[in-house]
């Protein structure tokens, strides 16, 4: 495994081979680290890339046609898997993962990802692309899953979740199994703001592109970072009770229904590619 290095006057980020996961992001002015350590005591986790599932596929098992296949991670494979660096400067880095005899038997497409950390000023801009290099129609889902870790002192649960220009917001949660109930709960917000709740019911999950952009407030009001997710048709915020970190992820597509008896192609907010064809998608994150 190798790590790479950008930085510029503001910020030093640091990027695995390994999941081409971004691990480290390191505040110059100050002194401080903004990405979840990764304690494998709490979430052993940084900022994963949720592909080709984000979450889970109920059973373990998921149908293409009149195919059955077998997925019994949560959040697909991409994750645990080395990717190769294949462009690196002084301000971003490459990777690249391709389909292998493994991932073909879990999900027999072949695929390429590229995944690009770009550093401008204070801002990390995070973009994939996907190909379908297979002869026929790709489904596939994909998200991101930074952990932002709190300054010290400052408790999670006395923060704020921001959602700049929303008035009123309507979310879905999953089940202790990790799949989504029926029913929505709309989120009291006040001037865009909802106080994180240790008893989130596991994950908020926004659907229908209400959310383009979301942050984290502290407790004295300050911003403290702030992503930008205008293409994304999911956001959810997710926090391991036991750690000082807030999640905040784009997602296309998600887990499944409970009790989803469909294919693959009737998934909530699956993506189809043609054979040939490469869908971009970017987000990015501003450390305030």
């Amino acid at each position: 495994m190798s790590l790479h290095i950008i930085e510029n006057d503001f910020l030093r980020v640091t990027v695995s081979d390994a999941g081409a996961e971004l691990i480290s992001v390191f505040d110059k002015e100050k002194d401080a680290e903004r990405i979840w350590i990764g304690d494998p005591a709490v979430w052993n986790r940084h900022a994963p890339i949720l592909f080709p599932f984000v979450g889970k596929v109920m059973d373990g098992k998921y149908r293409i046609a009149d195919k059955e296949y077998t997925m019994k991670t949560q959040h697909g494979f991409a994750r645990d898997m080395e990717f190769a660096c294949v462009e690196e400067t002084s301000a971003s880095v490459t990777h690249c993962l391709s389909a292998t005899d493994w991932t073909r038997e879990h999900y027999p497409y072949e695929f390429r990802l590229t995944v690009t950390h770009r550093l401008d000023g204070k801002q990390l801009f995070i973009q994939w692309g996907v190909e379908n290099h297979s002869a026929d129609p790709m489904y596939f889902s994909i998200g991101g899953h930074p952990g932002f870790l709190m300054p010290k002192g400052v408790r999670k649960e006395d923060c704020r979740i921001s959602f700049p220009g929303v008035n009123s917001l309507r979310y879905r949660f999953a089940s202790k199994a990790g799949f989504v109930l029926p029913e929505t709960k709309a989120l009291s917000l006040n001037e865009g703001c909802a106080p994180y709740q240790a008893d989130i019911p596991d994950t908020w999950i926004f659907e229908d592109s209400q959310v383009r952009r979301v942050g984290i407030m502290l407790p004295d009001g300050k911003p403290y970072v702030m992503l930008h997710c205008d293409q994304f048709p999911m956001l959810a915020v997710w926090a391991n009770p036991n750690g000082p970190f807030i999640c905040l992820e784009p997602w296309f597509g998600r887990t499944d229904d409970e009790g989803f008896q469909g294919t693959i192609d009737q998934k909530k907010a699956i993506q189809r590619l043609e054979s040939g064809e490469k869908k971009e998608i970017a987000y990015s994150i501003a450390f305030l």
